[in-house]
C-alpha cells in the first residue's frame, strides 16, 4: 500500500466473526446451526447508535469493502472507492457494517464449511439458503452489535436484493435503503444464465457430486466467463477490445484465443477460481433465482412491497441489461403507489451491470445528498 493511498483508505482492518450457536431454520424448513458469519466494520458506533449503515455485497463479493487486510496488500476492499474517511460512506461520520453472506465462501458458513455432525465439509448436504435466510442471518449480527436502528442498508446487484428483504422483513430496523443496478424479481433470462453456470460446474468430472477436494476449475472458470458477459455492456466491450486479436496480426484457424476479448474472459474466469468456490457458486445463484418480492401477491409489485416504511433510493444505470431500468422502474411505481417517500435515478452510463461498482463520482454525490439529507431530518 502506498502513502496516499493509506492517508484515503480507511487502512488496516481485521475481519470478525460472529457465531449464532443456536443457528437458524431456513427458509427450506431445515436447521442450520451453529452459523458464523464473518464481517467487518468500519469507524465509530454514536453514543445513540444511530449512525450506523449496512453494506451488502453481490454475488461474488465478501465483508472486506474497504481497506487492506495487510501492509503488503496490493488490492483493497472492493468498494475502496466509495467507503473511507471524506468518501461517500464517509468513515469519519458512519459506522459501517459489512457482512460476508450464509452460503459464502470468504469467512461466513457455507458448502466448504465443516458439518458439525461429519467433521467434514458439507458440500451438497449443506441447506438452500435464500436472501431471506441471509437477512435473518444479518438481523443476529445487528442485535449482537447493539445497533437498534440502522441508518441505511445498501448494496448492489444480489446486494440489492438484500436491502430488498431487509426493508421487508424488519421494516422498523432501518430508516432508509439503497438499492442499486437490482430487481425485485430476476427474469427469466437471468435464471436461465444462472442454469447454464450451475450445469457447466456440474458437468465438470472434478466436481464430483460436490465432494472434491480441488476445485473443478473448468467448470467454475466457464460460469464465471458466462456471468462476467452479463456484466458488460456491447457497448464497453466495443470500446475495450473490438474485434482486437490478440497474439498476432492474423487469424490462427485453430480454437485457440484470437480474440482480446477471448483471453480477457479467460483471465477472468482463472481469477475467480483462485478465490471462490464453485459449491458456493451453485447455492448463491440459486438464492437469486428464488428471490422475488411478489411471489405470494400474484405478480403485484405494490402488494409485494407493502410492508415498506423506510426512505428508499433507488439506482439504476442506462446500460444495465443484466438488470435493466425498467425493473427500478416497476419497484419504483409500487413503492410510489405505497405512499414511501422514494427518489430515483437511472445514471448514464456505458458500463453495464457493473456501472455499480465504476461509476463512483455520479453515484457517490448521489448517495451523499441522500444521507445528508438523512442527517437533516434527524436535526
Amino acid at each position: 500500500m502506498n502513502p496516499d493511498q493509506r492517508k484515503q483508505s480507511v487502512g488496516i482492518v481485521t475481519p470478525r466473526h460472529f457465531v449464532i450457536e443456536e443457528g437458524l431454520k431456513l427458509q427450506c424448513g431445515q436447521v442450520l446451526a451453529p452459523i458464523t458469519l464473518c464481517y467487518e466494520v468500519y469507524g465509530t458506533l454514536s453514543k445513540n447508535a444511530d449512525n450506523a449503515i449496512l453494506i451488502e455485497h453481490a454475488l461474488s463479493g465478501d465483508a472486506h469493502v474497504a481497506g487492506y487486510h495487510s501492509p503488503e496488500d496490493a488490492k483493497p476492499g472492493w468498494w475502496e472507492s466509495m467507503v473511507g474517511p471524506g468518501k461517500t460512506f464517509d468513515t469519519e461520520k458512519y459506522f459501517i457494517v459489512c457482512s460476508n453472506i450464509i452460503g459464502g465462501c470468504s469467512g461466513s458458513t457455507g458448502p466448504s464449511s465443516i458439518n458439525p455432525k461429519t467433521g467434514k465439509r458439507y458440500g451438497m448436504d449443506f441447506p438452500l439458503v435464500t436472501i431471506a435466510d441471509m437477512v435473518h442471518a444479518q438481523k443476529k449480527l445487528m442485535d449482537h452489535l447493539k445497533i437498534r436502528k440502522w441508518l441505511c442498508v445498501a448494496g448492489g446487484s444480489m446486494g440489492g436484493m438484500q436491502v430488498l428483504r431487509w426493508a421487508l422483513l424488519y421494516p422498523d430496523s432501518l430508516v432508509s435503503a439503497i438499492p442499486i443496478a437490482t430487481s425485485s424479481r430476476i427474469s427469466p433470462q437471468s435464471i436461465a444464465f444462472n442454469w447454464v453456470g450451475r450445469e457447466a460446474i456440474m458437468s465438470d468430472p472434478a466436481w464430483n457430486g460436490g465432494n472434491y477436494e480441488e476445485q473443478p476449475d473448468k467448470g467454475l472458470a466457464i460460469a464465471r466467463m458466462l456471468a462476467h458477459i452479463t456484466y458488460l455492456s456491447e457497448e464497453s466491450m466495443r470500446r475495450k477490445f473490438g474485434r482486437k486479436l490478440q497474439f498476432s496480426q492474423d487469424y490462427s484457424f485453430d480454437f485457440d484465443k484470437d480474440f482480446s476479448v477471448e483471453s480477457y474472459l479467460e483471465h477472468q474466469g482463472m481469477r475467480f477460481v483462485e478465490r471462490f468456490d464453485a459449491n458456493s457458486y451453485l447455492y448463491i445463484t440459486r438464492a437469486i433465482d428464488y428471490f422475488d418480492v411478489t411471489d405470494k401477491t400474484g405478480g403485484d409489485m405494490a402488494k409485494g412491497l407493502e410492508k415498506m416504511k423506510c426512505k428508499c433510493l433507488v439506482v439504476s444505470f442506462t446500460s444495465d441489461w443484466l438488470f435493466p431500468p425498467e425493473q427500478s422502474r416497476e419497484m419504483v411505481r409500487g413503492m410510489l403507489k405505497n405512499g414511501l417517500d422514494v427518489s430515483y435515478c437511472n445514471i448514464e452510463s456505458s458500463y453495464g451491470h457493473d456501472a455499480f461498482l465504476l461509476e463512483d463520482d455520479t453515484l457517490g454525490r448521489l448517495i451523499s445528498n441522500f444521507l445528508s439529507n438523512l442527517e437533516t431530518d434527524k436535526e
